[in-house]
Parts: structure tokens; C-alpha cells; sequence
């Protein structure tokens, strides 16, 4: 455990050594925050106009239901954000395991009393935490939203728990995609392609069958981060993203046994 926790700080030193991970951070809430205020503006410029179409006196039963918050405002933030989000954890992977792999360090952590699989386990849980903080600084405009709305602290924790196995999710693509390479930029490539592959595969359901169709949108990412985005949290999508975390990591331990066959 001693030396879990010290490879663990290992890693924390060194992904906040870099500037990579403060621009993450940094982009992040810039974007959030440009995207919040803008639909926010549009929302309010709604607003306006009914309120003028009552000769100035705003009354709220003259809003269609549609008009909401939630629907012009905290929705497409989510489903947006869900899309950058794509572009930006593979930059925050990327280095995790082919930086190790071109320096050769990998085989000297080998040579410690620590195993593949707990070497995987700290890289692994060292980038699910930093994940989680970048969603937090992601989620903080949106949550004064849903507080200033009136939304509920229900829909508050469905979305930031979607927000966050969304990023999880992408973590652990661009995660097993470092695992492989020694190259930072094919892992990035590599987990930009997979992610935005698997985010929606609808598009494949006119050219398949039923079932496979049916298949298809079960292995998609946006129908389950949209479940979350809407509020409404099943065991089904949790599973899913788990499930996704849980391949990632047994295909990335695959990866040192691979190595040491081939080499």
C-alpha cells in the first residue's frame, strides 16, 4: 500500500506539474460559462418578448411550457458541454501511459514491489480524480442555474453524477488508448476517433437490422448522458459507464502483458 499511495502522489505531482492539466481546467469553465451566458441571453431575449407582447406587463401564464429554464437553458448547456468535453479529457489521457511508455519508465515501476494491475490502478484513479474536479468547475455555472430556477437539488445530482461517469467514461477511452501507444498524439487521435464514435450510433440503424440497431443505441454514449442531462438516473446507464471504466482498465493491464510478450 506504501508504495500504491506513493506512485499515487507520483502522479498527482506530475499531471499537476503541467500546464496541460490547467488549461483543462482553465477551458473547462471558460467554455461553460460562454456557453451559459449565451443561451442564458437568449432565454432572457424570450422572456422579453412576451413580456412585451402583454403591453409590458410580464405575466407568466402567457409563456408556452416549452419556454423554461431547464429546456432553453440547462439542457443544450449539458448536451454541448457533453460534446466538448470529448475534445478535451483525450488531452488530460494522453500522456498517462505513453509518456511512460517512450521514456522506458514503465519497466522500471515493474521492477518495484507494485504489479500491473496496481500500477493501472493508480494511473487510473489519479485521472478519475482529477475528471471529477474538472466537472466540478464545469458544473458551476449550470448549478447556480438549477438553483436560481428553482430546478431541485434532485435534478442538481442527476446531472452532475451523469456529468461526471460522462467524463469517467471519456477517461477511460482515452485512458486504454495511451496504454497502447508510446506516441501522446496517436493516444489523443485515438481517443477523439473512439469517443466520437461511440458518442452516436444511430446513424448506422438505417443500413442494419433490429436488433443490431437496438444494440447499436444501447453501446452509445449520448442517450445515456442524455438521461442524466434530463434528470433522470437508472441503474442501466450507471451500469453502463461502469462497465465502460471496468473494460478500459482490464484492456490497459492487458497492455503490460502484451508488451512483455512481444518484447
Amino acid at each position: 500500500m506504501t508504495a500504491l499511495r506513493a506512485l499515487m502522489r507520483k502522479e498527482l505531482a506530475s499531471l499537476f506539474g503541467t500546464p496541460t492539466a490547467y488549461l483543462a481546467l482553465s477551458t473547462v469553465a471558460l467554455v461553460t460559462a460562454l456557453i451559459f451566458f449565451d443561451h442564458l441571453r437568449l432565454y432572457n431575449q424570450i422572456l422579453f418578448v412576451y413580456a412585451s407582447a402583454t403591453m409590458g406587463g410580464f405575466a407568466s401564464d402567457s409563456v408556452p411550457d416549452y419556454v423554461n429554464l431547464w429546456d432553453s437553458v440547462f439542457f443544450p448547456v449539458m448536451e454541448t458541454l457533453g460534446l466538448t468535453l470529448i475534445g478535451i479529457v483525450p488531452l488530460i489521457t494522453m500522456r498517462v501511459f505513453a509518456e511512460e511508455r517512450a521514456r522506458g519508465t514503465d519497466e522500471l515501476l515493474l521492477t518495484t514491489r507494485l504489479g500491473p494491475g496496481q500500477i493501472v490502478l493508480a494511473k487510473f484513479a489519479v485521472t478519475y480524480l482529477f475528471v471529477t474536479l474538472t466537472m466540478a468547475v464545469s458544473f458551476l455555472y449550470p448549478a447556480l442555474a438549477i438553483e436560481q430556477g428553482g430546478l431541485g437539488l434532485e435534478h442538481l445530482a442527476a446531472v452532475f453524477l451523469g456529468l461526471t461517469l460522462h467524463g469517467i467514461g471519456l477517461a477511460s477511452i482515452g485512458l486504454l488508448c495511451s496504454a497502447f501507444t508510446s506516441s501522446q498524439l496517436v493516444a489523443a487521435v485515438a481517443a477523439w476517433a473512439a469517443a466520437f464514435l461511440l458518442w452516436d450510433l444511430s446513424w448506422a440503424s438505417s443500413f442494419v437490422g433490429d436488433r443490431v440497431a437496438a444494440l447499436l443505441d444501447a453501446l452509445s454514449i449520448q442517450p445515456r448522458y442524455s438521461s442524466f442531462a434530463g434528470g433522470v438516473v437508472t441503474l442501466a446507464n450507471v451500469i453502463y459507464f461502469m462497465g465502460l471504466a471496468l473494460v478500459s482498465f482490464a484492456a490497459a493491464r492487458f497492455s503490460f502483458d502484451l508488451r512483455r510478450v512481444s518484447g
